[in-house]
């Protein structure tokens, strides 16, 4: 991320002479403002050897920026014995410790007029605690001038703080409009930034798919392509558009990811928003096609035929793919937006539906509930590979709470109050907004759809407007509602 916008961005958060702890976003859970500085311009940078790569990696990044914006080189090394140094009170500098006992993403820090300490138990909660201390920092350290000398300190405190949910995300839709690898990569710094952990990239929709596969590389040299874009007035612009990454570019981000604590979970869409899979592979389509890859937006009738083998087969290679490239434990799978119009009519799907017995209920149609057996199946196939499904909340109108309990099934919801009668049966739930108080909530996601985002500048103003706010949201530990009100006053002053 270039310093100079993601400075931009933090200024919405912090203002000229903001160091006390109460002005990091988002908030931390305890803090105690202490007498006194710690002078940091040229401050040594150690890290336990028992911290991980990730850990060491985002220590190493602050040390590099805070030597690049204050001129004098703060080195980076990982001494044996430097708890007892600290134990000792011998110890100087901005030290990193690893402390068992602490929850993911938790951490501890102490500053003092001789050296800061951090604690933390996972690199997750290293990651944090750099982001946490870059904010306690001049402006400068973004790579901004601040019109005079920075006074290179970090105040004396002490701040304990943590996630109080464990999935922080934000969904990014390379479909509609597709994002180059530098591009995600800011994503990523900001998301770190803000202390966001889940990074769900979109790499299928009717309009382009977007990961590279082996066994179906006509997804790629078809699919990954649609033949315009929608204007502002609805019609096509009539230029070839698309692009896919590269299974060697998809492990770079992924890499990226990791050192930044964010773990990047791929969303494959199916059944519905296909058109970019059908027009690549027909075969798979209640109607055999042809189908091409859209280049307007909305929702369309053709599905991927849950009434067919061939479906199964497919979906088995690709979500099959995704779970060998991605190391998430998560694998989301859409199940939105899915009409029924073709399977009314599909003679595939009504023959799969008798052998299945499947009948309408309350709530469900026999073809909803085909529906509803096609995720059974995907996620079954992921469970094999070690991964769980996500989908959208439209399944619930496909199975039954016992029918997701048994497959494991994580539901993302719009809906909140669908969503906390869904996570008050044991299911677990994302929701898309904040949940109400005592919900159980996996976690919040934000959606970023682009339909109308098209260049860089209008994705980073969408993610500005975004993340300050839905940071708060997402730690829960300090996100109450007059501070996320004062942040949107303030970005808008």
């Amino acid at each position: 991320m270039k310093r100079i916008l993601l400075f931009a961005l933090l200024l919405l958060c912090l203002d000229a002479a903001a160091v006390s702890p109460e002005r990091v976003v988002p908030g931390v859970r305890d803090a105690e403002l202490l007498k006194g500085s710690l002078r940091v311009s040229g401050i040594p940078f150690k890290c336990d050897p028992a911290i991980g790569s990730a850990g060491r990696k985002a220590a190493a990044r602050l040390a590099a920026d805070l030597s690049m914006a204050c001129g004098r080189t703060s080195t980076v090394t990982s001494p044996i014995g430097l708890a007892a140094s600290v134990g000792s009170g011998s110890a100087k500098g901005i030290i990193f410790l690893h402390a068992d006992g602490m929850q993911p993403g938790e951490y501890h820090i102490s500053i003092g007029s001789r050296c800061a300490v951090v604690s933390a138990s996972s690199d997750e909660g290293i990651v944090h605690s750099a982001q946490t201390l870059r904010q306690l920092l001049p402006e400068s350290i973004y790579g901004a001038a601040d019109g005079e000398k920075a006074r290179w300190v970090l105040p004396c405190c002490e701040i304990h703080d943590g996630p109080g949910m464990a999935y922080r995300g934000l969904m990014l839709d390379c479909s509609r409009h597709f994002w180059s690898t530098a591009e995600i990569r800011r994503c990523l710094d900001l998301m770190e930034a803000f202390k966001l952990n889940s990074f769900v990239w979109h790499l299928s929709d009717d309009q382009g798919w977007r990961m590279e596969t082996d066994t179906f590389p006509q997804l790629n040299s078809i699919g990954s392509w649609r033949e315009g874009t929608a204007t502002s007035d609805g019609s096509s612009d009539h230029e070839r558009y698309g692009g896919f990454y590269s299974k060697d570019e998809i492990r770079e981000i992924i890499r990226y990811a990791e050192e930044r604590g964010i773990t990047v979970i791929p969303e494959i869409s199916l059944a519905g928003h296909v058109m970019a899979a059908l027009a690549a592979c027909p075969g798979i389509g209640c109607t055999g096609g042809p189908y091409e890859a859209a280049t307007g937006w909305g929702i369309f009738d053709e599905l991927i035929c849950p009434g067919k083998q061939q479906s199964y087969e497919f979906v088995q290679t690709v979500l099959g793919e995704a779970a060998a490239l991605f190391p998430s434990e998560y694998v989301h799978i859409g199940a939105a937006d899915c009409p029924t119009t073709r399977l009314e009519t599909c003679p595939d799907c009504q023959a799969k539906i008798g052998g299945l017995g499947l009948h309408d209920r309350p709530g469900s149609t026999a073809e909803q509930q085909l529906l509803g057996h096609f995720v059974g199946q995907m996620a079954g196939m992921l469970a094999s590979a070690g991964k769980k499904a996500v989908c959208r909340e439209d399944v619930l109108d496909w199975m039954t709470a016992e029918q997701l309990l048994e497959s494991g099934i994580t539901v993302i919801c719009d809906d909140a109050a669908r969503g906390a009668s869904t996570a008050s049966q044991g299911i677990p739930v994302i929701f898309t907004s904040a949940p109400a108080e005592g919900t159980a909530a996996l976690g919040i996601q934000e959606d970023v759809w682009t339909e109308s985002i098209s260049t860089p500048e209008q994705l980073e103003r969408r993610l500005e407007d975004t993340l300050p706010q839905l940071s708060e949201k997402q730690w829960r530990a300090s996100s109450d509602p007059e501070k996320i009100s004062n942040l949107e006053n303030r970005k808008t002053e």
